[in-house]
């Protein structure tokens, strides 16, 4: 979610779900400790509950950013072994650590020895040419034999040669069954699948057959209402009154106070295009925003003005 799910998206899906846990988009350790990029930790306290997710191989570097990370307010720290792009491998970082596990288990303790917040894993099935079966298990008996108890696999492989990050979302065939005995064969580890998850219906299956998790990542920021809208009332069971509407709407102070501090409307607004997704007007609630959002003076009007255009939804 590198570029999707910054501060800004996060705030926004924050007002659809009291409850689901939010990750950051990848910040590499790099970035925070060498770098200064003290500004990749900014949230916002209504952010919470939410994850740090970090990239990096270096475990005295990952120790360093998952400190800011802790001290900055965050309420996980998050390794990422699954992100297959080609900037991440050059890095060394990434999906590509999966070839290195004792690599991985020396950054987890030394993140761990860091922090007193927890520190989770999220992994790919494996990459390239492993076998996703012999590989995976051991990945995660390494990982629970430090105490990292929580882990998300994605349950793609990653090909790191051949394939772009997007045909990697795509091509290499799910493996849900695997996670689901992985779940047997680890039932002290909190376990959560992620991949190819397109709806509620979908993840509660998940939950029902005793996995500890489900992450979803484009579903829910292409669709957000359809997932976090509904989520607090179909996951925790807790009710929702709020609208799409009543969204958009809570979203205009904070579009006012990002514009106060120099910000730009499109910012913003560029993550909220899926609010209204298959509501009547929604192409039209799309197409002002893309459009007016980047002009010079643009502001919370044009939100107004876009909501103009959505229609009433649809009887249940």
């Amino acid at each position: 979610m590198m570029d999707w799910s910054d501060r800004h998206c996060r705030y926004f899906h924050r007002l659809m779900s009291g409850q689901a846990l939010l990750y950051t988009e990848m910040v590499t350790a790099p970035a925070l400790v060498r770098g200064g990029a003290l500004h990749l930790l900014d949230h916002s306290p209504e952010e919470h509950p939410v994850a740090l997710q970090l990239g990096g191989s270096d475990p005295r570097e990952l120790a360093l950013a998952a400190r800011m990370g802790q001290a900055a307010g965050y309420d996980e720290i998050n390794l990422n072994c699954g992100c297959p792009s080609d900037r991440v491998q050059s890095g060394t970082f990434g999906a590509v650590l999966m070839k290195h596990p004792q690599t991985v288990v020396d950054c987890v303790t030394a993140m761990q020895d860091a922090v007193d917040v927890e520190v989770t894993v999220k992994c790919r099935i494996g990459v390239d040419d492993q076998n996703a079966e012999e590989v995976l298990p051991e990945f995660l008996a390494r990982l629970g034999a430090v105490g990292c108890s929580r882990i998300i696999i994605h349950a793609r492989k990653a090909w790191l040669q051949g394939l772009s990050p997007k045909e990697n979302r795509e091509i290499p065939p799910l493996d849900y069954d695997l996670i689901q005995r992985m779940r047997g064969l680890f039932p002290h580890l909190h376990l959560s699948v992620n991949g190819g998850i397109t709806d509620l219906d979908q993840a509660l299956g998940f939950l029902d057959n005793g996995l500890d998790g489900v992450m979803v990542g484009r579903a829910a920021y292409h669709q957000p209402w359809d997932i976090l809208g509904e989520a607090d009332a179909r996951i925790w069971g807790q009710g929702n009154s709020k609208t799409p509407e009543d969204v958009a709407r809570s979203m205009l102070p904070y579009i006012e106070t990002h514009l106060g501090n120099g910000g730009r409307l499109h910012q913003v607004t560029r993550h909220m295009m899926g609010l209204f997704a298959g509501r009547p007007g929604a192409r039209r609630w799309r197409q002002v925003l893309s459009e007016g959002a980047s002009r010079d003076g643009a502001g919370p009007e044009l939100v107004e003005r876009a909501l103009s255009h959505i229609g009433p939804a649809k009887a249940a």
